[in-house]
């Protein structure tokens, strides 16, 4: 059947199972908009900001375990994008992105609108495409979600001239999808699981570091039966949080920059440490010529690019964890380490007070967060920003299961928070969004509300308001002398700025305040802001200082007269 390459466009999102696009419409691709009504079932949700539709599809990607999908026009619309595209891409979310682009006759001669997005987006995806021709965009779209979602996921973008909508071809959807030099699903080296398998079954203080991998490739039951059957503990990267039960006794949670002195003191003493679906980074490492250098390494990814990166890997698994792990289960022995897992508990009791919710009077993020954790039941979703608040979120937040953290890692991105929990609201309709807000983080996305309010998306938003940008002043107070520059902010009415939106807004000044504004907020069928005007100047313990080991972690100095844990 032929068709304009817009209505081309639209059947191959059908064809890959995609039913909501987050978009900004313009000129070049106003005839793909032309064409959305002849499809409803590509469900378009007009955000305020092309990189809050970014964020929204990869909100979206990430709570339901599915290919997210955000649309923009052409120059500075594709360039709104980058941000999100790169945020996808060091967090390995797999999502597509569509862009418009000046007609094919003027490319190239700077018209109006015209961007180099495919040479902008090159380093930041895991493959990009200027389609040229109608007839093959069917092709390119079943590709381009065959590279997005296989593999290690992540990004690939499509730009598509405007002349190339208009265009008829031929609608052929292709049956199979086979790339050249691309190794979907790479197999598993035998030989190199048996030699992982005899340094686990030598270990006597052997630690698991799950990783986001876990996640991405559905593994969390066999990390389950591979911890319970070697008897080895389990420590999080931040985006690996929720692969275990935090309440499982074999989960000792979050080890790097901030995490628990017994997490990152058990990886500085184990002497076979298992890397799965981590990129074994700086932040969850520390410094990476003292990261326990007598360990042996086994380490389990899809990306054999991550072997060997920044430290020296003994066994390399070439693979998908969910396989990988199912194999090196069948090949390990039966095993206890109780002495060790004594030594970890010994001394998470020891330094209990290392991450206690503070028991003075004022009201602080860690309180804020426990009712909250604590209130719901397991099956929120956790959307978080970037910063304190998102340290404190990994740290005192209950994460039983996958899909449930939604943060952004590996790029840090500011602003995250609200766009994010709109996509994850949309993937999850039945699920209660919580989305832990930055005051600063807040407010660099927060034209967001109105696509909530007009897709009556009922995230509840809590915003953690010391007027300050916590984690820079953090670093200002201890590592440049109370120097404080340009982190102090004046913040609007966060409850008047949620009325200006239709949307019901709680401020929360005290810590008697806290339960009865979580429940309000639960049981409204709206959007909520809640403005939790917590402590100014509280900072994240534990602390690994930038460029230190993970065994020079910090504690607070001073240690609470009381604490809850």
């Amino acid at each position: 059947m032929r068709m304009s390459g817009a209505d081309i466009v639209l059947e191959s999102l059908k064809r890959l199972g995609i039913d909501t696009i987050f978009g900004y419409p313009g000129g070049v691709v106003l005839p793909l908009y032309d064409r959305f009504p002849a499809h409803p079932e590509v469900r378009h949700i007009l955000v305020r900001h092309e990189q809050g539709g970014g964020h929204a599809a990869d909100g979206y990607a990430r709570a339901k375990g599915a290919l997210g999908c955000a649309l923009a026009t052409s120059g500075p619309g594709a360039t709104n994008l980058v941000t999100a595209i790169t945020n996808a891409m060091m967090d390995s979310v797999p999502t597509l992105f569509i862009t418009g682009n000046v007609a094919r006759n003027l490319l190239g001669k700077d018209g109006f609108q015209e961007a180099d997005i495919t040479g902008i987006t090159m380093p930041v995806v895991k493959h990009n495409y200027l389609v040229m021709r109608a007839e093959d965009i069917a092709y390119t779209f079943a590709e381009a979600a065959y590279i997005a979602t296989t593999n290690r996921p992540g990004p690939v973008h499509i730009d598509i001239p405007k002349d190339v909508f208009t265009e008829e071809a031929e609608f052929i959807w292709p049956e199979s999808v086979s790339i050249r030099g691309y190794d979907a699903f790479p197999p598993l080296d035998e030989a190199m699981l048996r030699q992982a398998a005899s340094y686990i079954d030598g270990a006597e203080r052997p630690i698991i570091i799950a990783g986001h991998g876990v996640i991405l490739s559905s593994a969390w039951d066999e990390l389950k039966t591979f911890a319970e059957k070697t008897g080895i503990p389990v420590l999080n990267t931040l985006l690996g949080l929720g692969s275990i039960s935090t309440d499982h006794a074999l989960a000792y949670g979050m080890l790097g920059m901030h995490g628990s002195y017994e997490a990152n003191h058990a990886a500085s003493n184990a002497d076979v440490i298992i890397g799965i679906g981590n990129r074994m980074d700086d932040r969850a490492l520390g410094r990476f010529a003292d990261f326990n250098p007598t360990a042996k390494i086994v380490h389990i990814d899809i990306d054999p690019a991550e072997h060997g990166k920044n430290i020296e890997t003994h066994a390399a698994i070439v693979g998908d964890a969910k396989q990988a792990l199912a194999a090196l289960t069948s090949m390990v022995r039966q095993n206890t380490h109780v002495e060790w897992l004594r030594w970890i508990d010994d001394l998470r009791a020891e330094h209990s007070f290392s991450m206690a919710v503070p028991s003075g009077p004022e009201l602080s993020v860690q309180h804020v967060l426990k009712r909250i954790s604590e209130v719901n039941d397991d099956s929120v979703v956790i959307v978080t920003g970037v910063g304190q608040h998102q340290m404190w979120a990994a740290q005192h937040l209950k994460f039983t299961h996958p899909h449930q953290l939604i943060t952004s890692g590996g790029l840090g991105t500011m602003g995250f928070e609200v766009p994010a929990a709109l996509g994850a609201q949309v993937a999850r309709p039945d699920a209660t969004v919580w989305s832990i807000c930055g005051d600063g983080g807040f407010q660099m996305t927060l034209q967001e509300l109105a696509t909530m309010v007009d897709e009556n998306l009922p995230v509840k938003m809590a915003i953690m308001n010391n007027g300050y940008l916590g984690m820079v002043r953090q670093w200002q107070e201890l590592f440049y002398a109370d120097n404080y520059v340009s982190v102090a902010m004046s913040q609007p009415d966060f409850v008047k700025l949620a009325e200006a939106y239709g949307i019901l807004g709680i401020r929360v000044e005290s810590k008697d305040q806290v339960d009865d504004a979580i429940r309000t907020a639960n049981a409204h069928p709206g959007p909520v802001i809640l403005d939790f005007r917590v402590e100014a100047e509280g900072n994240v313990w534990p602390m690994v200082p930038a460029g230190a080991a993970l065994k020079e972690t910090v504690e607070a100095p001073e240690r609470p007269q009381e604490v809850a844990r």
